[in-house]
């Protein structure tokens, strides 16, 4: 049995494997995350300042592209304090505390695709019910579950982490995520009972939820005619491609951090820096280019700011 430690402090050694890279790396997630938070954000004020996008699908989109701000927002700061850090180290209770805000607004992309799911559902299988079943106290509800439940399924694995006996200070990773359980002396039964039932409660069943509602949608839409068919396609396409985006994430998750597959470290850090490049990146891109009402907005404010551009340098 291992021997259990008094830790202080966490470190997270992947590093050595980037650190003659970590100046570049650093400007390179920084330029990213400034890119994350002006493009998710350009589309939530969109959303926000036209009366015509207070829809409840537009206002799925905008939490979602909140929720990207935010998850983005948990993961980029320590990460770009740790590429000028000559150590990167980290409280045990940080660590945590960095976990549950990673898994709380990563476990809620999917129930919130569910409720896009289901507002898809409505409008193209039950059109002339739409606006008595999707009133804005649905869409509360809808929004209060899909960020509640994750908090409350991840809350309990964190403060049985706080409790668990640590024999080990060294992070797999450059952030806190499934990682912090390799620092258990033991994983203990709560943890592992919990982790299975937030994995059918956040991923299995919403994602069974979202295939279910989208076969009928597409069954219903083909028997239908051409208008509602290429309705359904151009409204129902951006939200499958960012369901296919968050399952690479689960994907990744259960069966290289849980599972703990023996993948070379620089393999993992790689694998890792997808979940926080890309995925946040490519929600306003699928929304801002595909949604129609939202680019058409997108396009009137770059004009304005052009124009404001080319006024202030005399063009």
């Amino acid at each position: 049995m291992d021997k259990e430690l008094n830790v202080t402090f966490l470190t997270l050694d992947w590093y050595t494997e980037i650190n003659n890279y970590r100046y570049i790396l650093f400007f390179f997630m920084f330029t990213l995350y400034i890119l994350i938070i002006c493009t998710n954000s350009t589309i939530v004020y969109l959303i926000f300042i036209h009366k015509n996008l207070h829809e409840p699908m537009y206002i799925f989109i905008a939490a979602l592209l909140l929720n990207s701000v935010l998850y983005s927002t948990t993961i980029y700061p320590k990460l770009l304090i740790d590429f000028l850090s000559e150590k990167q180290v980290t409280t045990y209770s940080a660590c945590l505390f960095q976990f549950f805000m990673f898994y709380t607004l990563g476990g809620s992309e999917l129930p919130l695709l569910g409720a896009m799911a289901y507002d898809r559902y409505v409008a193209i299988c039950k059109p002339l019910q739409y606006h008595i079943i999707m009133r804005k106290t649905t869409v509360g509800i809808f929004l209060v579950v899909a960020w509640l439940v994750p908090a409350c399924h991840v809350a309990v694995q964190a403060i049985a982490s706080a409790e668990a006996k640590l024999c080990d200070s060294n992070i797999k990773g450059i952030f806190c995520n499934n990682a912090v359980y390799t620092l258990q002396c033991q994983r203990s039964r709560l943890i592992t009972v919990f982790g299975m039932v937030s994995l059918l409660d956040l991923v299995i069943l919403p994602m069974l939820f979202i295939v279910f509602t989208y076969t009928i949608i597409f069954i219903v839409s083909y028997r239908s005619c051409k208008e509602i068919r290429m309705k359904a396609a151009k409204t129902c396409l951006p939200h499958l491609l960012v369901l296919i985006s968050a399952s690479v994430f689960f994907v990744y998750d259960i069966s290289i951090a849980r599972v703990e597959l023996d993948f070379p470290k620089t393999a993992r850090i790689i694998m890792t820096l997808q979940i926080v490049l890309y995925h946040p990146l490519f929600n306003p891109f699928v929304y801002g280019l595909k949604m129609k009402e939202i680019s058409k907005h997108l396009k009137k404010l770059l004009c304005q700011a052009k124009i404001i551009s080319c006024i202030k340098i005399g063009c």
